[in-house]
């Protein structure tokens, strides 16, 4: 009876005592429940079918999404609306998993030192874009946002677009090869700015 008592104790007490068992034990508890939650999503088709109206990004919107990520954009802007009145009051309809399906990697993001931007598309004129990025304290006084002044002069790297474009088809995005053949001339002699408001305004635009 002693025996049966002073088990449980003993083991609970190595599991506590042994770094290595217990750094073991506590990977497995995590991958198992990781899995757990992660798997059926590969599975469920609201998670891996594109909503109605969501298509891949143009060649020329797909360059702004690398400007986007280059100047680090995500550092101050999240691209996910949650479902909280609060929210869906000031950005619009809360996100849903089928309008990501073509974004590698997700720019989803926690930060919001700036407003969410997954909604921004046709929210504002090309031109009130161009003028917020020039000096976003022309349209917003009490803005903290960096100017990006540099982006009118730049122009956008032809060389590139298809093979990044090739990338993605590899990860599920449906390009075709015409539309990778025709890439390069749709950039060529485009600045930085034309690319990163185009990818602005193709923001959110499936649900609004």
């Amino acid at each position: 009876m002693s025996e049966l008592q002073t088990s449980p104790g003993f083991t609970h007490e190595k599991v506590e005592t042994n770094n290595f068992l217990m750094i073991v034990l506590i990977l497995l508890v995590v991958a198992v429940g990781g899995l757990v939650e992660i798997v059926p999503l590969f599975f469920q088709t609201s998670t891996t079918q594109p909503v109605p109206g969501v298509v891949p990004l143009t060649p020329l919107q797909l360059a702004g999404r690398d400007i986007y990520v280059r100047e680090g954009c995500y550092n101050c802007h999240s691209q996910m609306i949650r479902p909280f009145r609060a929210e869906t009051l000031r950005y619009g309809h809360y996100s849903v998993a089928g309008e990501f399906v073509y974004d590698h990697p997700f720019q989803w993001g926690s930060k919001r030192t700036g407003p969410d931007l997954h909604r921004v598309g046709g929210k504002y004129s090309d031109d009130w874009h161009r003028i917020h990025l020039n000096n976003p304290r022309d349209v917003v006084p009490e803005s903290n946002m960096p100017a990006y002044p540099w982006l009118e002069k730049a122009q956008v790297d032809d060389t590139e677009i298809a093979s990044h474009m090739r990338a993605l088809r590899r990860v599920g995005v449906p390009y075709t090869d015409a539309q990778i053949a025709a890439a390069p001339a749709q950039v060529k002699g485009r600045t930085d700015m034309d690319a990163l408001v185009a990818y602005l305004q193709s923001l959110g635009l499936a649900l609004k």
